[in-house]
């Protein structure tokens, strides 16, 4: 089983999801999934995904603070609140996107089974199990991106225009979020030695947005997106303190 927690720190996560599954903490797999540093503006948390094949007992909720805040909200968001449970669909809408994508994926002649990944306010992930992910994911996620374009094409069709569907296979887009948010450091300090600026290779609107937010923080150095199309440049360039 999957679950999500998260915390101002990543120990505070990982005491949360023992706490909230009833597990100690050499009964699960942790993976940091999102990760920000505190700054003026923004205030630092860490998400991690959790997983265990151990028998999970949902801890009791604990009771409201005087405040008549309850301790598990903040701002309106349960914390350590696991995001998801169930891999099968629980609605027509799920069903029917379950089965469209593995249609597309069976006529395109690959064999997979499809399964409900997480799920969000707006937004529902999927993921595609096939011994043919390498080809179905392609060369840095593209053939993924295509597939989840035409899912969310035949979303808005179905009349959930405001519906956000995320396919995903291998953990690659966890993969490739960790890679890029590397590629970002890496590349602000290369920037920061040279003075002078890198050009990086073409990404789609989502991994743009990634580099341009991990180096808000940084005073130095800055970014901005060039190019036409889907796949624009992101530009990293020394902009001095």
């Amino acid at each position: 089983m999957t679950y999500e927690f998260e915390g101002k720190t990543e120990k505070e996560a990982i005491e949360l999801a023992a706490a909230e599954l009833g597990l100690e903490k050499d009964q699960f797999d942790v993976e940091i999934i999102e990760s920000q540093r505190n700054s003026i503006f923004k205030k630092g948390f860490v998400k991690i995904r959790v997983h265990t094949d151990e028998p999970v007992a949902r801890a009791n909720r604990a009771p409201r603070a005087e405040s008549g805040v309850d301790p598990e909200f903040d701002g309106g968001i349960p914390r350590g609140k696991a995001l998801f449970q169930d891999p099968l669909p629980k609605d027509d809408f799920e069903k029917t996107m379950i089965d469209f994508v593995a249609s597309m994926v069976r006529k395109m002649g690959y064999d997979v089974t499809v399964e409900v990944m997480s799920r969000e306010e707006r937004k529902i992930g999927l993921r595609l199990n096939s011994k043919s992910s390498s080809i179905l994911i392609g060369r840095k996620g593209k053939n993924l991106d295509a597939l989840q374009l035409l899912a969310n094409v035949y979303a808005g069709r179905l009349g959930h225009e405001d519906m956000r569907v995320i396919l995903d296979s291998e953990n690659y887009r966890i993969r490739r979020e960790e890679s890029l948010v590397r590629l970002a450091y890496t590349t602000a300090d290369r920037v920061r030695t040279s003075r002078g600026s890198i050009l990086l290779e073409p990404m789609n609107p989502f991994e743009r947005r990634l580099i341009h937010t991990t180096l808000n923080d940084i005073g130095d150095v800055d970014t901005k997106s060039e190019g036409e199309g889907l796949y624009k440049q992101v530009r990293v360039f020394y902009r001095g303190r």
